[in-house]
């Protein structure tokens, strides 16, 4: 069994104060979460700074089995960790199971590269007076990791950041969302049942900004990993010194459909209406700008209103639901107030537009304008514009007249096409025939202009958490 209260009362003891972390659906208070103290983070830096020493002479074969192991644990545990998701963060029951799947492989991969962190050999004799060496060159951890992580994925991107940090050999401490703390005490009470000192992966729960600021201010702190809003990712960069630093921030994925799907229409819709309002668009890589060719765009808008308005709102422990209450009100009275701007600047909304409970109806407007919140801004929530194109071209720079870079989609039957947008889309990912919202958690992800800085992905990760050095040996001497 996994049991955090030991975990949570060893925090309270030293905490000043709790806070109710809240359901958002029901309202019903599911915690009362440790405040905790800047002494308390700067201990748990200490502590896992005195845990490195054993990480760090770990062999990579007992790192790999940990994580494998915790892998086990975690699917043993699905549907603990699929309810705790839904719980907290509100999330439909079948997205967090989804998101417990996939967090189930993000640990085994992480096993897989714990054994192939290999470096290079060096020809030193390419160079005057080089001969007569050998070199090659090694991965070392860098120390203690600190962690800052979102709501949206309250268990996969938390052990995005933990598994490559345990398979390079170093400790973590994690600060996760304040709504959102409990997958992240499971997953580490997986992960020492698996075998992992207690002190390598520690979790400090509380205000964000102010121990977040520990974090940035610790010369114990090696590395920062965050996910989270451009706006505190810029001020982390501009304070983090040389400590490494990995951002994950936000987007606007945009999506093309082009004229020659045009028998496909339906199965396009259903991906893009998943794509759009999965998780109620609470994720950053949620398809939020759609554009269309115009000779197919009343077939395809047909198509996806219907698509919308078969989601089903509701109670997101219930197998039926599509779409549920948003993480707070606030975010639920931003949205409307994006809607009402739209519309006032002469976008029309064809599905939803409506707020139901404490969410929203999946929106989709049309004839959006570029300067419109919801057309250049992170909308994080359940709208999307659908607005028409007359050619590919039009369609590739209205894309990227964009300040963020992450994800894209494009659906082509021409592979010149599809190669041409492959090449000039000014972001991390393209997608050809998939929606943006798409991660498979091996590959390199990471966003360009203010979606982010540095790259996620487990062997990415990984390679930003470790120093290379090199050694050489003189055999002539």
């Amino acid at each position: 069994m996994l049991d955090i209260n030991n975990y949570l009362n060893d925090l309270r003891k030293d905490a000043e104060n709790t806070y109710a972390l809240v359901n958002p659906h029901t309202l019903d208070v599911v915690e009362d979460v440790p405040e905790c103290t800047d002494v308390q983070m700067e201990e748990a830096i200490q502590r896992a700074g005195e845990a490195f020493n054993e990480m760090k002479s770990m062999p990579s074969v007992k790192r790999s089995t940990i994580l494998d192991e915790a892998s086990r644990k975690v699917a043993a545990h699905k549907e603990l960790f699929a309810h705790t998701i839904v719980k907290e963060a509100g999330k439909p029951i079948r997205f967090a199971r989804g998101e417990v799947a996939r967090a189930v492989e993000t640990l085994k991969f992480s096993a897989i590269e714990a054994r192939k962190l290999e470096g290079e050999s060096i020809r030193l004799d390419a160079a005057p007076n080089g001969e007569g060496r050998d070199a090659y060159t090694i991965y070392e951890p860098i120390g203690v990791v600190g962690a800052i992580t979102p709501f949206n994925f309250p268990l996969n991107l938390v052990v995005h950041k933990v598994g490559p940090a345990i398979a390079a050999g170093n400790t973590i401490v994690v600060k996760p969302a304040e709504k959102t703390p409990l997958s992240a005490m499971l997953l580490r009470e997986a992960l020492v049942q698996s075998g992992l000192p207690e002190d390598a992966f520690l979790i400090i729960t509380g205000d964000g900004p102010r121990l977040g600021k520990v974090l940035l201010n610790s010369s114990d702190i090696q590395k920062i990993t965050f996910t989270g809003s451009p706006e505190v990712g810029k001020l982390i960069k501009s304070q983090a010194g040389l400590k490494k630093v990995t951002l994950e921030l936000g987007n606007n994925s945009a999506l093309y459909v082009d004229e020659s799907m045009r028998g496909k229409l339906k199965q396009i819709a259903a991906k893009t209406a998943v794509g759009a309002f999965a998780y109620n668009g609470q994720v950053c890589i949620s398809t939020q700008r759609i554009y269309v060719h115009a000779s197919i765009a009343d077939a395809f808008k047909k198509e996806l209103i219907q698509e919308v308005n078969n989601m089903q709102y509701g109670d997101p422990s219930k197998e039926a639901t599509d779409v549920s209450a948003l993480i707070d009100d606030q975010s639920q009275d931003r949205l409307m107030d994006w809607i009402e701007e739209a519309k006032g600047n002469g976008a029309a909304v064809i599905a939803g537009g409506e707020k139901v409970e404490r969410g929203i109806k999946p929106t989709i407007l049309t004839d959006v304008k570029r300067t419109d919140k919801i057309s250049c801004q992170e909308v994080f929530g359940p709208l999307a514009l659908l607005n028409t194109v007359s050619s590919a071209e039009e369609a590739l720079h209205e894309m990227n007249e964009s300040e963020y870079g992450l994800n894209a989609g494009v659906f082509t039957t021409d592979l010149s096409q599809a190669m041409q947008f492959g090449h000039e889309l000014d972001v991390g990912q393209v997608f050809i025939n998939d929606v943006p919202t798409l991660r498979f958690d091996h590959m390199p992800y990471g966003g360009r202009k203010n979606s982010g800085y540095g790259y996620e992905g487990v062997k990415y990760a990984i390679h930003e958490m470790v120093n290379r050095k090199l050694i050489s040996l003189n055999y002539t001497f």
